[in-house]
């Protein structure tokens, strides 16, 4: 009998240390180095194994002002990064910043390459499915932005023949696809690529979140915001990997805690109000957690 169970010891810790390998192999997860083996195995660090290793790694956007994005210095800014700040600094360690596009926010999160996902992610039940959502932060409806000499105001002067330009993995290719079905999409996997191809005369409009269509058109004269809102309103939260309860928990304490001081209402100031104005600052801004 003992020997019979030392095989199957052996047999197991072998076929572990071969997947270990393969894992590796493939850069699947930093959660690799955790000393907590269900976590591993899970796929994410939990909050104590994050504090423990010094560092967390936290997804954000490097191409989409004034969310995240990469400035003149080489370094992230925008009101996602102004919050990831105050993240790490709360939690006492240092952040590594990752650069993700809005189609691999959630595989970031499943195969461990992030702790955290702050990529202006709007919640959405389908996403909820795969990731936890912490507390949302800000509110945000669908836009459509079209060149002044043919603003879009309605999107059934949309023609037959006619594309409009959408970022894969974002609700607003959602949102066409299940209630426009007949709008042909010109989908980008970057924000960037799908800014320069309207830019550049391709697609009729395009439709994303209103902040952030808003954004472009005040920033680059000749373009109307003709769709304001579109679609049900929605917020936008972090996102941690599904069932690390430990870390959510300690960002819904720490929104909540920040609340208290009008945290988010600073961050908009610094880095959207030369974007937006202070009209939209109370429209945008969820303080707290709180959206009522």
């Amino acid at each position: 009998m003992k020997k019979n169970l030392w095989k199957k010891l052996v047999s197991t810790v072998t076929i572990a240390a071969l997947t270990g390998a393969l894992l590796a192999g493939c850069g699947s997860a930093k959660s690799e180095t955790s000393s907590n083996g269900g976590s591993k195995d899970a796929g994410y660090r939990t909050l104590d194994e994050i504090k423990e290793s010094g560092e967390i790694n936290i997804g954000v956007f490097s191409d989409k002002s004034p969310f995240g994005y990469v400035d003149e210095n080489g370094d992230y800014a925008g009101y996602d990064v102004y919050f990831a700040e105050r993240l790490g600094k709360d939690l006492g360690v240092k952040i590594n910043y990752v650069s993700t596009e809005a189609a691999n926010r959630i595989e970031y999160l499943q195969t461990g390459k992030v702790d955290i996902i702050l990529a202006n992610f709007t919640v959405t039940e389908e996403r909820a499915q795969e990731v936890d959502f912490a507390l949302p932060y800000m509110n945000v409806a669908l836009g459509v932005v079209s060149p002044d000499n043919a603003v879009v105001t309605s999107l059934d002067d949309i023609g037959a023949d006619d594309q409009v330009i959408v970022i894969s993995g974002t609700t607003a290719e959602t949102y066409l696809t299940k209630n426009y079905p007949d709008i042909k999409l010109q989908k980008y996997d970057a924000y960037a690529e799908a800014k320069t191809a309207f830019e550049n005369g391709n697609g009729v409009a395009w439709a994303n979140d209103n902040t952030e269509v808003i954004a472009f058109a005040n920033e680059n004269p000749g373009y109307t915001v003709g769709i304001p809102s579109l679609g049900d309103a929605d917020t936008i939260a972090p996102a941690v990997t599904k069932g690390n309860d430990t870390l959510l928990n300690w960002i819904n304490d720490e929104i909540e805690s920040l609340g208290n001081e009008n945290f988010f209402h600073a961050d908009y100031e610094a880095t959207l109000l030369d974007t937006y104005g202070q009209e939209y600052e109370n429209t945008l801004v969820v303080e707290g957690g709180k959206t009522e």
